[in-house]
C-alpha cells in the first residue's frame, strides 16, 4: 500500500502543469485528469512523458474528462452512440498504455436509468472487456450524484459481474452518500482497488490526511480484506498560494505512513 495524489486536485491549471508540480514536489505516485481531447496528443502527451521520465513517476491511473457523457454514451439505447464510446474509448487505454497506468475511473450511470440494471451491469462488463484487451482495467467508482452512490447497488454489481467488477473507492463521496467508507470496504472487499482519499472532520469531509485511529483502522481493514494499491489524495483546491506545496507535503505524509504500516505496530 503507498500513497500519492491525483492531479485532479490542482485543476483548472494544465494538465501538463498539474502533473509537474506534483513531480517536482516529491510525490511518485500520481493519478493524470485528463481534461480535453488534444491531451492524448503531442505536444501534450510528449511533456507528459517527459515528465513521467524526468521524475520516474508511477502513474498510476487516468480520470476522463467524459464522465459527464458515460449515462448518454455507454448505458444508451441508440447502439451507434455505444459504438462510438468504445471506439473513444481505445484513446483512452492507449494513451494509458504509453503512460504505464493500470486504472481508468469509470463514473457511470446516473439516474433515472433508462435500462434495466442487469444491462447496464453488462455494459460495464463489455467496456472491461476491450480496457483488458489493452492490459488495463476499469474501476467504478462511487459518485454522490451517480447511480453508484448506492452501495448496495455495488454489491448487486459485484454478484453479477464477478471479478469484471473492481472499484476505486473514494471516501469523500462515500461520506456524501451517506456511508462509512469502512460500509465499502467491508461491503466489497477485494475488489477495491484503488483508493481517492480525503480525511474528514466535524467540519469538513475533504481534507488533507493526518495519522489518526480512525485512519488505522481504515487501513488495517483494508490491508485484512488484501488491498495493497494505490492511496491518492483527491481534494479541492483551495484558493491559497500554498495548497500545492501542501498537497505535495502531505501527500508523501500519507506514502510513508502507508509503507511504515502504522496500525501493525
Amino acid at each position: 500500500m503507498y500513497g500519492g495524489a491525483a492531479a485532479a486536485s490542482l485543476y483548472p491549471d494544465l494538465q501538463e502543469d498539474c502533473f509537474l508540480s506534483l513531480a517536482s514536489r516529491g510525490v511518485r505516485h500520481i493519478e493524470i485528469f485528463l481534461n480535453t481531447h488534444s491531451e492524448f496528443f503531442p505536444p501534450m502527451l510528449t511533456r507528459t512523458l517527459e515528465i513521467k521520465r524526468e521524475y520516474d513517476i508511477d502513474v498510476t491511473s487516468v480520470h476522463p474528462y467524459t464522465c459527464g457523457l458515460e449515462t448518454m454514451m455507454l448505458f444508451t439505447s441508440y447502439e451507434r452512440r455505444l459504438d462510438d464510446f468504445f471506439e473513444y474509448q481505445r484513446l483512452y487505454f492507449d494513451y494509458m498504455n504509453k503512460l504505464g497506468a493500470k486504472y481508468f475511473i469509470l463514473h457511470g450511470v446516473k439516474p433515472p436509468e433508462k435500462l434495466p440494471e442487469t444491462e447496464i451491469f453488462e455494459r460495464f462488463a463489455m467496456l472491461q472487456d476491450l480496457a483488458e484487451s489493452f492490459g488495463v482495467k476499469v474501476l467504478q467508482e462511487n459518485v454522490v450524484r451517480n447511480s453508484s452512490r448506492d452501495l448496495a447497488k455495488l454489491v448487486r454489481m459485484k454478484a453479477y459481474l464477478g471479478d469484471k467488477a473492481q472499484f476505486v473507492l473514494d471516501t469523500k463521496q462515500a461520506r456524501r452518500s451517506g456511508y462509512n467508507p469502512l460500509d465499502h470496504v467491508r461491503a466489497l472487499g477485494s475488489s477495491i482497488k484503488h483508493i481517492h482519499f480525503s480525511d474528514a472532520d466535524n467540519d469538513s469531509d475533504c481534507k488533507m490526511f493526518s495519522p489518526s485511529d480512525g485512519n488505522d483502522r481504515f487501513f488495517a481493514e483494508l490491508a485484512q480484506n488484501g488491498f495493497d494499491g494505490a492511496v491518492l489524495l483527491e481534494l479541492y483546491r483551495e484558493d491559497s498560494p500554498d495548497f500545492t506545496d501542501r498537497l505535495a507535503d502531505n501527500a508523501k505524509l500519507l506514502d510513508d505512513y502507508l509503507i511504515n504500516r502504522r496500525w501493525e505496530k
